[in-house]
């Protein structure tokens, strides 16, 4: 669907994001789709729309609410579409967090389980990669992460390997000793959560690099946005994680959008940055 020329509107089933440049646009695009839902018999539900202002300045959108066709949309500072928490920071940190919270619930649902003497280790191991895992990295291809949310998701993944594989005993004292992470990633011989995280991301980057101009995804990769940065550090961008990753495989990142055309090469690379050991 496109509105004032440009495509400017996200739908999964009943699930519809409006996106628009400023408040003004935002209530004509509103308006074009409650007017075209209206035509086939649908309706908005008021009660379940809101709308956010992303920006850095806090002052940005002064209004607290939009009337749109006799139904007002109160502002929020936070939203979840599609599972995905999205901030008015643009800030990743509160999906990190809303992640690890529901893995965390879904951990502790299953925690009898791993503790279980009858269980194999490569069954639990199993829970975990095909119950837990899959809960914490929803939406990872997307995620920007620095340095803090890495060691957070690395060590819920270590508490959860720490309860599979269980304490040792000491020889000599007979002591029950935690587990250290060298040994835990010694006994554990897949992909740690964060390699997982980095070989799903670079996938999906191949992925990008190689949709056709129209795709907005791809437009989003290579555009370039218009203005002037805010004076500061800058954040730590998407394609700056492509970058780090796979600097860590000796790849020339310049190039990687043209080697992504080749999907054996590309198969190849995303497989080393997975089964990457780094300390």
């Amino acid at each position: 669907m496109k509105l004032n020329g440009k495509h400017q509107l996200l739908a999964y089933a009943d699930d519809v994001n409006v996106l628009g440049g400023s408040i003004h646009t935002l209530k004509e695009n509103a308006e074009a789709l409650v007017a075209a839902t209206r035509e086939i018999g649908l309706e908005v539900n008021a009660d379940k729309s809101m709308y956010m202002v992303m920006s850095r300045d806090q002052n940005a959108g002064r209004i607290h609410s939009v009337r749109i066709d006799n139904s007002t949309f109160d502002r929020v500072e936070e939203f979840k579409y599609l599972g995905t928490t999205s901030t008015n920071q643009n800030s990743i940190a509160k999906n990190i967090k809303s992640r690890l919270d529901s893995g965390n619930a879904c951990y502790h649902s299953v925690q009898n389980l791993l503790s279980s003497s009858l269980l194999s280790k490569n069954l639990k191991i199993k829970i975990y990669r095909t119950v837990i895992l899959p809960v914490v990295l929803y939406g990872c291809k997307t995620w920007s992460l620095r340095l803090r949310e890495e060691r957070k998701l690395r060590a819920f993944g270590n508490r959860v390997l720490r309860r599979i594989f269980a304490p040792r005993r000491e020889e000599v004292t007979g002591e029950w000793m935690r587990l250290h992470n060298e040994e835990l990633n010694d006994l554990y011989s897949s992909p740690n959560i964060v390699r997982v995280i980095k070989s799903r991301r670079i996938r999906w980057a191949g992925h990008v690099a190689r949709m056709g101009e129209e795709r907005g995804v791809n437009r989003v990769l290579v555009g370039k946005p218009k203005g002037r940065r805010p004076l500061g550090r800058p954040r730590r961008r998407w394609v700056d994680n492509i970058r780090t990753d796979l600097q860590e495989v000796e790849c020339v990142y310049m190039e990687w959008i043209v080697l992504a055309q080749v999907r054996d090469r590309w198969r190849t690379l995303v497989s080393a940055v997975m089964n990457l050991r780094v300390p």
